[in-house]
């Protein structure tokens, strides 16, 4: 079964309609040592919601991981790693932070306790929750 992540984005920088035209992406420019730890864990076949950062501030698309993690070949940093990615489908219903932010069982969720992380993991149920919440089955 896979993992669960997910990974946020300056839309104005990379968006989801970015991944979907491009079919599949390297996702750099992590450099936080807490994000990379759980970039480090993703393996292929994990899924991943794509969630948009600065005015947007909601979950928009889902993707699959499609490499395990290796070191970022545009930088000279043994430390920094990268996944690619594969769009698999946009939400049809995004889900706001304020969503998210207004439902108890996501008080302890790093999306909201630790707003400036951009990748966190995101267990089973709350990845069923958050899909529901998006009119996902």
């Amino acid at each position: 079964m896979p993992n669960h992540w997910l990974l946020k984005t300056e839309p104005s920088t990379y968006s989801f309609a970015d991944l979907e035209r491009e079919k599949r992406a390297v996702w750099d420019g992590v450099a936080n040592a807490l994000a990379l730890k759980h970039l480090r864990s993703m393996k292929r076949g994990d899924l991943a919601f794509i969630y948009h950062t600065g005015d947007e501030k909601q979950i928009v698309g889902i993707a699959e991981v499609t490499s395990d993690p290796y070191p970022d070949r545009k930088e000279n940093d043994p430390k920094l790693a990268v996944v690619d990615l594969k769009p698999l489908e946009r939400l049809l219903r995004p889900v706001t932070l304020a969503e998210v932010k207004a439902s108890k069982e996501f008080q302890d969720f790093e999306l909201v306790r630790m707003g400036r992380l951009s990748v966190m993991p995101v267990g089973d149920s709350r990845w069923r929750r958050l899909c529901g919440m998006a009119a996902r089955a």
